[in-house]
């Protein structure tokens, strides 16, 4: 699996507006500048993420982003499936849609079983389990397998 930029962007932008919740709106500019994101490209995303319903954008001096719903009610799945559509496709087609033959028959069954693994995790955290370094146990505990921080 691979996270787009535009996810970890939008992910990043939106853990922003978390710890910012009850201060008011959020210039994108107060964004881009406290996440390193260049400032046009988090515009759109953030547009994005007005349109997914996810933030909502308040015009005028004391204007800016905030989010829709508290930090508590929005995942990191939202976020990303806002941006970037679903969480897991094979050649930009969702697996139910897939088929195969031959010896690559049980291909299907494998993308279906990471889609499930890669839902419940991405579903399964909220904006605001991040922003308070507050995982979820079971998926803390995924880190503590000593492989899963090297890459073969």
């Amino acid at each position: 699996m691979r996270i787009s930029a535009r996810a970890d962007y939008a992910v990043r932008a939106a853990l922003q507006l978390a710890v910012a919740q009850d201060d008011g709106p959020v210039k994108a500019e107060a964004i881009a500048d406290a996440q390193d994101i260049p400032h046009k490209f988090l515009e759109g995303i953030l547009n994005d993420m007005r349109r997914g319903g996810l933030v909502l954008s308040q015009r005028g001096g004391n204007g800016g982003y905030r989010l829709a719903k508290p930090a508590g009610a929005i995942s990191i799945a939202d976020v990303i499936r806002v941006v970037d559509g679903p969480l897991v496709s094979v050649r930009g087609v969702r697996p139910p849609d897939l088929s195969y033959s031959g010896p690559a028959q049980s291909l299907l069954p494998l993308w279906i079983a990471l889609r499930s693994n890669v839902r419940e995790i991405l579903e399964g955290v909220s904006l605001a389990d991040v922003a308070t370094s507050d995982l979820p146990a079971d998926v803390s505990a995924l880190t503590d397998v000593p492989d899963a921080w090297t890459n073969p």
